[in-house]
This record gives structure tokens, sequence and C-alpha cells, in this order.
């Protein structure tokens, strides 16, 4: 919780892409500053020397501590102010507390001074800026685009290629991201094309990246043309735009590729890299979004909370005697949780914990359950590991 029993003035900072609405408020709950801002530095710090003038200390919250919220929170910090993060969704359910329905940036932004000032606990700390984890989150950020940019070229060419002649798209489908199918789908994009080229010309580009898939490939390609002898409507477009998503694809997936070199050396130079890699399941990718989203745990008091915030946490559903049960939480830091989840699902081949699995699944659990009962423990389990700076070690399973 934030202590905010020296603060001598609260700001609410509504933040937008271009203007900020600004809220002023003493611990009294008068206001004492209530302007619309420009998205500009000198006006933030006109602002800020103007209320540390004038009361003393002043605490920033925002309800965007990223992206639209990054620089008035820099120059707060530049400026010796101490700043905290008020949840939107969490904003959103104090606002009804207050009279009114309208929902508006004024309003918005007092409301956020105003919990802040008499609702300290709701508050969120903004640790100190780590420029390691703030490269990781604009390049992870990126690469998650770059991965969702390669899902919808690859459905798009599993389309073109199934519409056109399903038999070679069920040769090449599972192989669609592999380089050299990419490059022979660029060269020769349309089943007579490929026929055209002969197998020779198929299989030399192939076989010195893939000597033992080439000749195995081209042989299943032509095994596939043979089965069809019509020739589809819309072929002779998709021979057009096939190799144009191929390059696309290519272009993407070399990106990818620059970017998780680049993701793994900002990982390792960070001091909890190795500590947070230790535990298995949690790779390069999977461990740069928990450092992201989580940190070194030090914003959370109990492990509960950080589980809480990933939305690991069960919700108990109690009234009288109709509605009774534990269900998963829909709410949390979405990209956590499924961070968490993925690496449960890469650690089940380890035996500790396939173990704790196996155990949930004979309990009645289904297989989902199962793995969020193991995300949710391993939640408890990062949380201990860099607060205490130690690596993982598995427990012995217990006997039953």
């Amino acid at each position: 919780m934030i202590d905010t029993g020296d603060i001598d003035v609260v700001l609410g900072l509504d933040v937008g892409k271009g203007e900020h609405h600004a809220t002023a408020v003493t611990p009294a709950g008068k206001k004492a500053f209530y302007k619309r801002l420009p998205n500009t530095e000198p006006k933030f710090r006109e602002l800020f020397a103007k209320l540390q003038a004038k009361p003393g200390t002043v605490l920033v919250v925002v309800d965007q501590p990223a992206s639209i919220g990054a620089l008035p929170l820099a120059v707060a910090r530049d400026l010796g102010c101490p700043v905290a993060y008020l949840p939107g969704l969490t904003m959103r359910r104090i606002a009804d507390l207050y009279p009114g329905e309208a929902k508006t940036d004024a309003k918005d932004a007092f409301v956020i001074a105003d919990a802040a000032r008499a609702m300290p606990r709701t508050l969120r700390a903004i640790g100190g800026v780590d420029e390691t984890i703030t490269e990781l989150e604009v390049i992870v950020g990126f690469d998650d685009d770059l991965a969702d940019e390669a899902t919808l070229v690859a459905n798009r060419l599993h389309g073109l290629l199934t519409q056109i002649h399903p038999s070679p798209e069920r040769v090449l489908g599972p192989r669609l991201q592999h380089p050299d199918v990419l490059t022979l789908l660029e060269r020769f994009g349309s089943p007579a094309q490929i026929r055209k080229a002969g197998r020779r010309r198929l299989v030399t580009p192939l076989r010195p990246k893939a000597p033992r898939m080439a000749e195995r490939l081209v042989d299943d390609i032509f095994t596939a043309l043979d089965e069809q002898t019509v020739t589809v409507p819309g072929t002779e477009a998709a021979a057009l735009t096939v190799p144009s998503l191929a390059g696309s694809l290519t272009a993407v997936l070399d990106q990818r590729k620059l970017l998780a070199g680049r993701i793994e050396g900002l990982l390792e130079a960070h001091p909890l890299s190795k500590i947070l890699t230790s535990m298995p399941g949690v790779g390069v990718r999977t461990g740069a979004r928990i450092l992201i989203e989580a940190g070194d745990g030090s914003t959370f008091p109990i492990a509960g909370c950080l589980a809480a915030y990933a939305g690991l946490a069960p919700t108990t559903r109690s009234s009288g005697s109709s509605i009774r049960g534990e269900h998963p939480s829909r709410r949390g830091n979405k990209q956590l949780k499924w961070a968490f989840f993925l690496s449960a699902f890469a650690a089940l081949r380890n035996p500790a914990s396939r173990a704790y699995y196996d155990k949930k699944i004979s309990q009645g659990k289904h297989h989902t359950q199962a793995l969020l009962c193991f995300a949710r423990r391993r939640a408890d389990v990062l949380f201990a590991m860099p607060c205490d700076g130690t690596f993982y070690e598995p427990q012995p399973a217990k006997v039953a």
C-alpha cells in the first residue's frame, strides 16, 4: 500500500493521447487545481513545480502508467514527486460511489485524485525505472504484433491453398513456416507451376538445408498433385497471391528471429534472468513477459496478491443455498496469466511437475483446470524466488 501520510496534495491525471485532465486535491478533499493540460513536458514541469511550491509534497497518480502516461510520470520522477497507479477497473468501480452517471475526463481525474487521498490501499506502486525492462516491454510488444501478423498471413496461405488444391495443402500445411517451404511457394506459387518446374528443380534448393526432408517432401507434393485433375476457379489469382504472401510471411519470421536474439540478450543482462529461467517451463519469451508484467515481485505484499493480479486466484461464489463453489477468475493481467499458463504447460515434461498435474487429474479436474492449479502454484514459487534470490529446486513428490 502507498504511504500517503506525508503527502500534501494528490494530483490525479486522466491521461489521453493529446491532452490530460488534471485535478489536485488536498488531504481535506479541497480542489487545489482543476484544468486540462497538453501532453508536453513544459506544462507538466510548470504544474508540478507550482504545486510543490505551495503545499509541498505532491503525489502524482495516473490511470495508465505506460504509453500515453509515460511522459508525466517521467517528469514527476525528475522533479522528485512520488508516483502511483490506480488501475482503470478499480477507478471505474470507485466512480460508481460518486453522484451522477456522467463519464467525463474531469470526473475521472477527480475520482483518481480523491480515491488516492481517501483510499490509498487501492493504489499500486510504480517502481523505479528499469531500462532493461522498459526495452523488453517495447521489443516484446513488437514481437507479439509480429506473431499475430504471422498467424494472419499463415492462415491466409492455408485458406488459399485449401481452396485451389487441398491435397498439397495437407502436405505443406504442417511445414508452412519452414523457410524452405516458403521459398518453394515464393518461387512456384501454383500447382501448375510446381508441376512444370519438375522434381529436380524443387529438390535442388531444398537439399542443402533439409537433406533428409527434401526428396520425401517433393515426392509427397507430386503424389498430392496427382490426386486432382480439375482446375478450381480462382487458381490463377491464387498463383499471383501465394508468392506474395509467402514472401511476407518469410519477412515477418525473419524479423521475429532478429527480435528473439535481442530479447534473449536483454533478458540475460537482467539480474533476475537466471533465477526466472531456472524454473522448468520458463523460456526466453515467457521469462521476459513475466519480468515485464511482475518485475521482481516487490510491488506485491504476498504471493496471493501476485496470483490475483495474474487472474490465477479462484473466485468463490456463495449466496444462500443456491450459489456455491469456486470458478476461475476472468479478471487480472491476461498476458501474465497466459505466461504462467504456457510455462505450466511446457513444464509437464519435468517429472515433479507432471506428478503434480497427474495428482490434480486424479482428483477429478480436467486438463485446463489442472493446468490452472499448477500455474497458481508456480506463481507462489516465482514470487518467492526473486525475493529470496534463490534458484528453483524441485521438491520431492509426497507419498500419498
